[in-house]
């Protein structure tokens, strides 16, 4: 096949994130593992703060464990993809089929992660948060760029024999810029912010996410071949 260059087809996009459902859904324990993270982080948290907690650690606290539950689901995307899968994948698809279903997928599960973990936070340390639409928006931002981050990690990794310290090197630098701006922006909102004084950081953020996704596109199909 010709790399990465052909066509991207929609029936395979598809087909690939139903079978990525199927084997969650199968594998229910990878889900319930996070899902018992996000609880027993913020349980510790209200623990150790007493149920008091300023503005500002609260929404560093949520951020840092948001990063470690995405690190948790997402860097394992290309682990378990053996190589005799490898094979059958590449007879049968190009790899921007493939890297576009993995990065949807992720995104999907991603914000379905934030979504919950913005629900325990509240349960468990209250709800300081004045512009909740900001937020909401901030999180929808900040789970896809996560996950468009991590899947380009997870795939380099994959190309060196899921190298876990070059995830860990690569991580870094990639994820670093992003997580200062969704901290920056939700810092805002928890102020009562408006959508406008916070346009060039929403833009930043989302040209985080343009940039990484066309990195993908670009880079995978040369992890594909090796």
């Amino acid at each position: 096949m010709d790399g990465g260059w052909q066509v991207m087809k929609y029936t395979h996009v598809k087909t690939l994130i139903r079978k990525e459902l199927t084997l969650e859904w199968r594998q229910k324990y990878a889900i319930g593992g996070v899902v018992l993270y996000l609880v027993s982080m913020v349980f510790v948290a209200y623990l150790s703060f007493e149920g008091i907690i300023p503005l500002q650690t609260w929404n560093a606290l949520f951020w840092l464990i948001m990063l470690f539950a995405a690190m948790n689901t997402i860097l394992k995307a290309f682990v378990q993809e053996h190589g005799d899968r490898y094979l059958y994948y590449y007879s049968l698809l190009n790899p921007t089929d493939f890297i576009v279903a993995k990065t949807i997928y992720n995104a999907l599960l991603m914000l379905l992660m934030g979504g919950l973990g913005l629900v325990i936070f509240i349960a468990f340390m209250g709800n300081p948060i004045q512009s909740m639409g900001l937020f909401v928006v901030n999180i929808l931002l900040g789970m896809t760029g996560l996950a468009s981050v991590l899947t380009l990690i997870s795939a380099i990794a994959s190309g060196a024999k899921n190298n876990f310290t070059l995830m860990a090197v690569l991580g870094f630098p990639l994820v670093l810029p992003l997580l200062l701006m969704l901290i920056r922006v939700s810092s805002a909102a928890m102020g009562g912010s408006a959508f406008v004084p916070l346009a060039a950081d929403i833009l930043i953020i989302a040209m985080i996410i343009l940039i990484a996704n066309l990195l993908s596109f670009l880079l995978f199909p040369y992890i594909w071949r090796l």
